[in-house]
């Protein structure tokens, strides 16, 4: 991805953890680096193509000076996450804020804090069979689109499905959909769970009956297997119910693993 660089803007604020900081106040460098798609810019010569340095650095410079943060590392968080909310086609931004005048009482050049952040897509499942299922549904995707840091881009046609597993309910209504999101994929859970919690979701039987269901398939090409989250979702290659309405939205987006498009992996299942 192209970059835009803009290093050390010079601006005078009030972060710190002495009282005497947030008072007097004192000089911060702040640097980034905006990862973009030059190229209709550089073939057409239109800034709004582009990314417009000079009112970057104004909103760089106006909310370091606006606010007061006892950590670099929270001044840089909030400010990465403003860029990214505001700044159109920035895909991701990397941020340094250099401290040169730290007090800890011995000679140093600067004390600095580096991030990178950045929009990432993620594949969420939707499963309900109990109630209002549409319903059910249609209330998770308003509240991951409402959600801080989200946007719901696309959302699969939801399809009626057998249960799987325990068999004894009620047939499900399923779909998918595909979030851009700035979470982590722990924060991510952590929202869809507060999501399932809304809609009155409990867990008593394995693959039994719920008002809500939520699972995290893909995150970007992530491979993660914790004790609360794996990514990308275990067996979601064998469920019907998964990569049908999946299909639908990302037919040619691939298993990290496996290598397999979603649209492969359905025709596989299909055959069997």
């Amino acid at each position: 991805m192209d970059k835009i660089y803009i290093k050390n803007l010079e601006v005078f604020a009030r972060h710190g953890v002495f009282p005497e900081e947030n008072a007097l106040g004192q000089k911060f460098l702040i640097s980034a680096v905006l990862y973009t798609d030059t190229r209709k810019a550089g073939m057409t010569d239109d800034l709004t193509a582009s990314i417009h340095y000079g009112e970057v650095s104004q909103m760089m410079k106006a909310f370091i000076e606006e606010n007061t943060f006892k950590l670099l590392e929270t001044a840089a968080e909030r400010l990465a996450f403003k860029m990214l909310m505001e700044i159109s086609n920035l895909e991701q931004v990397k941020l340094e804020i250099k401290k040169p005048w730290a007090p800890i009482g011995i000679p140093l050049e600067t004390v600095s804090v580096e991030i990178l952040r950045g929009w990432h897509r993620a594949y969420i499942a939707l499963g309900s069979n109990m109630g209002d299922k549409e319903a059910y549904l249609k209330q998770a995707v308003a509240a991951l689109d409402e959600e801080e840091g989200c946007w719901v881009k696309q959302v699969s046609n939801f399809l009626t499905t057998e249960p799987y597993g325990y068999l004894d309910q009620d047939e499900f209504l399923n779909g998918c959909l595909e979030l851009h999101t700035l979470l982590t994929p722990q924060e991510l859970l952590e929202l869809i769970h507060r999501i399932e919690a809304d809609a009155e979701r409990k867990r008593e039987i394995r693959w039994g009956p719920r008002t809500l269901d939520l699972d995290i398939l893909l995150y970007d090409d992530l491979i993660l297997d914790t004790e609360d989250l794996t990514i990308p979702h275990i067996e979601m290659e064998k469920r019907d119910f998964v990569l049908r309405p999946l299909a639908q939205i990302a037919p040619l987006v691939r298993h990290p693993l496996t290598r397999k498009r979603v649209s492969e992996m359905l025709a596989d299942l299909e055959s069997e």
